[in-house]
């Protein structure tokens, strides 16, 4: 079961990496970014790992 800190949306991702949310959704856009597990009526989500795992690849954390 995935736990409520396992999930971020752009206002966590920003806040993780230190940018926007018109950042965030620029990357997000990229194909290089995970893809989000749900799409909600307040936006999309991701899974933590997954974010952390891309950020470290990347460079950005």
């Amino acid at each position: 079961m995935v736990k409520k800190m396992d999930l971020m949306g752009v206002t966590e991702i920003a806040a993780m990496l230190g940018v926007s949310g018109q950042r965030v959704s620029q990357l997000s856009r990229t194909r290089a970014f995970p893809e989000p597990v749900a799409e909600l009526a307040a936006g999309r989500v991701w899974l933590r790992a997954d974010v952390e795992k891309w950020a470290r690849e990347t460079g950005r954390l």
